[in-house]
């Protein structure tokens, strides 16, 4: 994955909670800070996809999200939803 724009990175946040995202340029993802969260968004072509949908859990490997469409729809909510 190249580099991301650091000015973009300062204004992007995690769709499910709002937090901030962590680069992984060895998994090319964006995670998210927040633990109870840490849904990772994949990057792909340079482009974040910033999608719940398509966000792995905390917990599953991109192949699981890859071969199980319903790996995808795994999401950490808070209680107050």
């Amino acid at each position: 994955m190249t580099q991301l724009n650091e000015a973009l990175l300062g204004i992007l946040a995690c769709p499910n909670c709002r937090s901030s995202l962590v680069v992984d340029y060895e998994a090319s993802e964006l995670v998210c800070a927040k633990p109870e969260c840490g849904l990772a968004y994949p990057v792909r072509d340079s482009i974040p996809i910033l999608l719940v949908d398509e966000a792995r859990a905390p917990g599953h490997s991109r192949a699981e999200v890859d071969e199980d469409d319903d790996a995808t729809h795994v999401v950490a909510r808070d209680e107050d939803e």
